[in-house]
């Protein structure tokens, strides 16, 4: 479950600059017969997080790898700050690529590993020793200078990868699946550092990853990817609260769905067969009378009473056959009559202000309001 809250993560003093810094247009991968990225076309703006979000296999991860120029697109163009990469072999772009594995040299130091890459350009030594320094320094690995990656853990491994990454001074940062290699905990904490790390630096990042959290957390807009296409774009706010898919409601979070016809236009009213309640939402206007519609309400917009609330909609009882207690909030999964489960989604705070618990196989109501469904098209 994903609770949305406002993104804590320091913002970059500079903001966004030119909203076209990078443009991907119309791009196509084939191997063979088969599509991995399918007409994909985006827009990332300068300074900008940019979050790529997909299940395996959605074609997320070959994107990236075009952008970096390690696959070929079979067609289309990616632009960095107007000069089209077609042409322009890896190692030749602006662009620098942290790999999931971190792909460290074993049998350098930390300082030996930042540096690599500005050695193989014939960068002036001092200027070398003054750019690891200060991007040691930036991800807080100054004193772990002279180790070697066997003798750090996870997390300090990724940040030196970071180091390695920034210390080129790209113009766009490409992050494959960053936080894969460490455990939840870790990860969590990685999240806000390596947040704040990319906005003070400036940096225009591109992150790939299949953790909702995780994009949701780091990245100021996301992309929702399916079977090589982009379902949906928008901040995570938007794509969560607002989703425009079945697919990325569904995707994104947790959420129950509710299908059947409009029947009454006028008072928003909308049909299920499977509840024993009419509901009521609103929708756009240019729906006719009798067409299907599919609403998507989160587990959190639920309210779960002891005692029937008796509201003429959105309003409907059960038998409460799960419950898992998740710290914050906990998780009622509700079986009405017709066999549909809802899950419900209650703050400890909620749960600690009602007179009665609800406990296993108890009868129970849900209620929730006009507002809190949001319709799907087809």
């Amino acid at each position: 479950m994903i609770n949305v809250t406002p993104n804590k993560i320091q913002k970059s003093p500079n903001g966004r600059g030119d909203p076209n810094y990078i443009q991907i247009i119309d791009v196509v991968k084939k191997f063979g017969s088969a599509t991995a990225v399918d007409q994909v076309s985006l827009t990332i703006a300068k300074n900008e997080v940019f979050g790529l979000l997909g299940s395996s296999g959605c074609g997320k991860s070959t994107l990236l790898r075009m952008m970096a120029g390690l696959e070929t697109p079979t067609s289309g163009k990616i632009l960095i700050d107007g000069v089209d990469l077609a042409s322009m072999p890896p190692y030749h772009r602006p662009v620098n690529m942290m790999f999931q594995s971190y792909a460290l040299f074993p049998h350098m130091t930390v300082e030996g590993n930042v540096a690599y890459g500005l050695k193989q350009e014939s960068v002036p030594k001092q200027e070398i020793r003054e750019r690891v320094q200060s991007a040691l320094e930036l991800v807080q690995m100054q004193d772990y200078a002279k180790r070697q990656p066997h003798q750090l853990s996870g997390g300090q491994q990724q940040r030196v990868a970071l180091a390695r990454s920034l210390v080129k001074r790209p113009k766009l940062l490409l992050l494959d699946e960053p936080m894969s290699a460490l455990d939840k905990k870790i990860r969590q904490k990685t999240q806000f550092e390596l947040g704040n790390i990319l906005y003070k630096v400036g940096v225009t990042c591109m992150m790939v990853t299949h953790d909702q959290e995780e994009a949701m957390t780091m990245a100021d807009r996301i992309a929702v990817m399916s079977a090589g296409k982009i379902a949906q774009v928008g901040t995570p706010n938007d794509v969560y609260e607002f989703p425009n898919s079945r697919f990325s409601a569904e995707f994104i979070g947790s959420t129950n769905m509710f299908e059947g016809k409009l029947v009454d236009d006028d008072s928003d009213l909308l049909v299920c067969p499977y509840l024993d309640t009419a509901i009521q939402t609103r929708h756009p206007n240019n729906l006719p009378k009798d067409a299907p519609i599919t609403v998507s309400v989160r587990p959190e917009r639920i309210k779960l009473h002891t005692q029937n609330p008796d509201l003429p909609s959105n309003n409907t009882r059960g038998i409460l056959e799960q419950i898992a207690y998740m710290g914050s909030y906990t998780l009622f999964y509700v079986r009405c009559p017709s066999g549909k489960m809802i899950e419900v989604n209650v703050s400890r705070q909620v749960l600690g202000q009602m007179d009665v618990v609800p406990h296993y196989e108890d009868e129970v109501w849900l209620s929730w309001d006009l507002d809190s469904g949001v319709v799907l098209p087809k």
